[in-house]
């Protein structure tokens, strides 16, 4: 513990920015667990899509989404959504819905905007595009 004041009183900076990260950390975690938004892995997306005649809804600009994309996902952007233009949508309105964006943080606060707009299964590609790219699932390309 004495280590520990050393080195704060050593370095005020350093131990300040330390002490955001780890309450950012925190914050961030509390909020993903009381969200009430399911986060699906790469592979638990693709079983809800493919065994429970789901759909994946990629909320990126249309721009990003030719440049690579899941298959057979929809392109409704985020701004869209925002704005309640859900008609694309209204036929998916029980089976499942995995929003995707770069990351999944922006999916996030889509996802509880769907679900107040009587979506019933609406959850999130937890790290996005990225995470998918990563598990070595395929992208499609749109010229």
């Amino acid at each position: 513990m004495e280590q520990i004041l050393a080195f704060a009183g050593n370095h005020p900076f350093m131990s300040i920015l330390w002490v955001v990260l780890l309450i950012a950390l925190i914050v961030t975690s509390l909020q993903s667990a009381t969200s009430g938004v399911k986060q699906l892995t790469p592979q638990q997306a693709t079983f809800a899509v493919n065994r429970e005649d789901g759909v994946f809804v990629d909320i990126r600009s249309q721009d990003q989404f030719r440049k690579g994309h899941i298959a057979d996902s929809l392109n409704i952007t985020a701004e869209r959504i925002r704005k309640n233009d859900l008609q694309a949508l209204e036929k998916h309105k029980s089976a499942p819905i995995v929003l995707v964006c770069n990351t999944g943080m922006t999916a996030k606060g889509v996802a509880g905007q769907l679900s107040k707009a009587g979506f019933e299964q609406v959850s999130v590609l937890q790290g996005g595009v990225n995470a998918w790219q990563g598990a070595s699932f395929p992208l499609v390309k749109k010229k």
